[in-house]
């Protein structure tokens, strides 16, 4: 349907949201490019990643840590009350639904080294950096006689 470009994202928004687009935008919707916005910034001893998400508490976010993989997923509803109350939505552009990001931080991190911090719609992350535990090649020495 076809509404005043006051309602959408560019004028062309209609003619290009064809069903066959990009995973992003079916899962997101058209504020796909938006979502978990990330900096990472390296330090003489850590990486620092700071993730954008607005409109989400401490609650709605996890952190966990498997196979050196550190996976951020943040969900949220909608409250279907809250919205009859208060009058019928004609465009909702606020994120609601559950996303997720991965990042490889490495085998020797353990779930005790990451510190996280929310504030202001922020999450940082802090990760040191470990040097990976040196495999030495097994030897095998032949005796001389």
């Amino acid at each position: 349907m076809l509404t005043p470009a006051l309602f959408n994202d560019t004028l062309f928004d209609d003619l290009f949201d064809l069903p066959f687009g990009d995973i992003d935008r079916r899962l997101y919707g058209k504020n796909a490019a938006r979502i978990m916005k990330t900096d990472i910034r390296e330090h003489d001893d850590s990486f620092e990643a700071e993730i954008d998400l607005p409109g989400f508490t401490k609650e709605q976010i996890g952190l966990e840590l498997k196979d050196g993989c550190l996976t951020v997923t943040a969900s949220k509803g909608h409250d279907t009350e809250k919205k009859d109350k208060e009058g019928r939505i004609i465009r909702q552009e606020r994120y609601s639904g559950e996303m997720q990001r991965s990042f490889y931080v490495g085998e020797d991190i353990t779930e005790e080294d990451i510190k996280a911090k929310f504030t202001d719609g922020v999450l940082s992350i802090t990760v040191p950096k470990k040097e990976p535990k040196a495999q030495l090649p097994d030897k095998k020495r032949i005796a001389i006689e």
